[in-house]
């Protein structure tokens, strides 16, 4: 009986320390940072060619996740590309975006690319998680189809789960159904 007792009085502190351990650690909230210029097609030449340059190791973060986590905007060399809604196959401006992107994987060969599908906030967690792979999964073959190496290219899926915007109307939505590229370095050897 009495082993009994103390093993509910160690439990209940175990507990009770993990509880103080996470309230200690603080949940902070990120920062809402500045939304980025958008670039318009006469800009989006220049901003390529200036993009080349970019050294992968030196680029903030360019995962959603990572950016998130850091409490900063995504970027990077690569501009997402946008979807129709429940759609998955790529719109006319998406393709050109996407031709863009591949003269800069060609003139940085150093480095691979995690492709990101994200979707709006209507439908279920299960439904958006598979839209957001599928979309993935269009531009990766787009990319594919035009020469870049499969082996350089990966597919994510974040579903509603990281939304760009938070506002429930068809602008937002809009804007969070896209495909995002995190730009990382390929390993060493």
């Amino acid at each position: 009986m009495k082993l009994k007792w103390k093993r509910e009085l160690f439990g209940m502190a175990l507990v009770l320390s993990i509880g103080v351990l996470f309230l200690v650690s603080g949940c902070s909230t990120p920062a809402v940072s500045k939304p980025q210029e958008a670039i318009t097609p006469q800009k989006a030449g220049a901003a390529t060619q200036q993009q080349a340059k970019v050294t992968p190791s030196k680029a903030p973060p360019t995962s959603s996740l990572e950016a998130l986590q850091k409490g900063k905007a995504a970027g990077g060399p690569l501009r997402d590309v946008n979807f129709d809604f429940d759609r998955y196959d790529l719109r006319p401006d998406a393709r050109e975006i996407l031709k863009g992107h591949v003269a800069w994987l060609k003139a940085n060969p150093q480095v691979r690319v995690e492709i990101e599908g994200h979707c709006d906030e209507r439908g279920t967690n299960e439904y958006n998680l598979a839209l957001g792979i599928k979309r993935a999964n269009s531009v990766k073959r787009y990319l594919v189809d035009l020469g870049i190496s499969a082996g350089r290219l990966s597919a994510v899926s974040y579903g509603e789960e990281l939304p760009l915007c938070k506002e429930q109307n068809e602008i937002c939505w809009a804007k969070n159904r896209r495909a995002h590229f995190a730009i990382k370095t390929t390993p060493t050897n």
